[in-house]
């Protein structure tokens, strides 16, 4: 199996739970290679966002060129784009892209600071919904996109079918926030769908698993998996960096990224 190469594109958490740095770290511990380009660098702890800084606009995108005229990509994975304009930036990056996108379309930091202006919503409906491979919102972000209401499974499905008819080639349509006992994931392609469910876990050691689970599914794709291993493998993985959380912090923890190099049980 190749090295399957990652550009993530996304914003810095300073805490290491989510943002670029949970991507590379899933990535790597998926067995692909990451490379990035950062939207914005945070001031970030697991108590919360304390501030958010953009970077130029050109930065964002020579960062992106770097890469893919040099190193290439495999599969791109996009998180927090912040704004109209670098929506539009990244956007048009993808279209000189022929590697498949995994959209994460980041709205709102695990403690409540928002990190998409509320003008961008719209452009991210109109230009990155259409240009994703594998489109991963969880209920809140899903319900912004499509103004249906995602509090159980039907409305997990109807969400996810109304962004399939927006263009998305497939939607993962995170079950976090829906209440339950069982925590389901709904995987929706034009051909059928794939439940991906287990026990909730009850932890507030949950920063950064809608990052992870995006880049994760990307380093599958990257890897050359179809869409339903990649989305499996990354499920399985996710899963357990929850279980196996180390507790750090005094607010919403991060995941344990590298439970795979020990194993702990």
């Amino acid at each position: 199996m190749s090295l399957g190469r990652v550009l993530i594109i996304a914003g810095s958490d300073s805490g290491g739970g989510a943002g670029i740095q949970a991507d590379i770290k899933a990535v790597t511990m998926l067995g692909g290679y990451a490379a990035t380009a950062i939207t914005a660098i945070t001031v970030q702890n697991t108590l919360g966002v304390h501030g958010v800084h953009p970077l130029p606009l050109k930065l964002i995108e020579a960062q992106a060129r770097a890469v893919l005229d040099d190193i290439g990509a495999d599969a791109i994975k996009t998180g927090m784009l912040g704004s109209v304009d670098v929506v539009e930036c990244v956007a048009a990056l993808l279209d000189t892209s022929q590697a498949p996108a995994v959209i994460d379309p980041v709205m709102i930091a695990k403690g409540g600071a928002s990190l998409l202006d509320e003008r961008a919503i719209e452009t991210v409906r109109s230009l990155m919904v259409p240009r994703a491979a594998l489109l991963t919102p969880n209920a809140p972000e899903a319900e912004a996109l499509t103004g249906l209401r995602v509090d159980d499974l039907d409305g997990q499905r109807r969400a996810g079918e109304a962004l399939l008819k927006l263009g998305a080639r497939a939607v993962l349509m995170k079950g976090g926030h829906v209440p339950g006992e069982t925590v389901i994931d709904l995987l929706l392609t034009p051909s059928g769908e794939t439940l991906l469910e287990g026990p909730r876990v009850e932890t507030t050691s949950t920063h950064g698993t809608g990052c992870t689970l995006a880049s994760a599914c990307a380093a599958g794709l990257a890897k050359g998996l179809s869409l339903e291993q990649a989305v499996a493998e990354a499920w399985a993985y996710v899963a357990e960096a929850i279980r196996q959380a180390p507790g750090l912090g005094r607010g919403h923890g991060p995941l344990d990224h590298g439970w795979l190099l020990w194993n702990r049980k």
